[in-house]
């Protein structure tokens, strides 16, 4: 049986008692750029979400899941989106919510649980990763991680005016 727990972490899905978390984390502007939020949410739709996070992926095509502490303390959020069962592919997207659980190997070990997951339970031949191309610390860890990088979408997110480059990593199941 393949276990969602790492060595310092684990994932598991969204429960109610996420409610709190989930609106700060989903209203903070400084994340906006990555997740393509232009407006707040209030904690009404969040708990509607709430209420069908449920769901199969195969229904609603997205899976997401909160990286704890193994003491149960909510870091961040990973999730699976785009999900694409005919044509085995896969996109992930993770937030470690604040700075000083970065860099510590929380984000890594996330990514390789649930990349794992993709791979042996869902039968994924690949998974990819969107980055922006002034993120190093992203690039970095998806590289680390055995993503390459296969190509850059030019002006890809507008955002504070300006435009922004976003590279396409991928990771093969072979």
């Amino acid at each position: 049986m393949l276990s969602l727990k790492g060595e310092q972490i684990y994932l598991r899905a969204l429960e109610p008692k996420d409610l709190d978390f989930l609106y700060d984390l989903e209203n903070n502007p400084e994340i906006w750029e990555i997740s393509g939020t232009t407006s707040p949410y209030s904690k009404h739709v969040l708990q509607l979400y709430l209420e069908n996070a449920h769901k199969d992926i195969y229904e609603v095509k997205q899976l997401r899941l909160c990286i704890c502490n193994l003491k149960g303390v909510v870091l961040g959020l990973i999730d699976l989106f785009d999900f694409d069962p005919k044509n085995l592919r896969v996109g992930m997207g993770i937030i470690v919510s604040q700075k000083i659980n970065r860099n510590k190997g929380v984000g890594a070990e996330a990514v390789e649980i649930l990349t794992n997951y993709a791979f042996s339970v869902l039968g994924m031949r690949q998974v990819y990763v969107n980055v922006l191309e002034e993120n190093a610390p992203s690039i970095h860890l998806f590289s680390k991680l055995g993503f390459v990088k296969v190509g850059i979408k030019k002006d890809w997110i507008y955002s504070n005016g300006a435009f922004k480059n976003e590279i396409l990593f991928q990771k093969i199941n072979s």
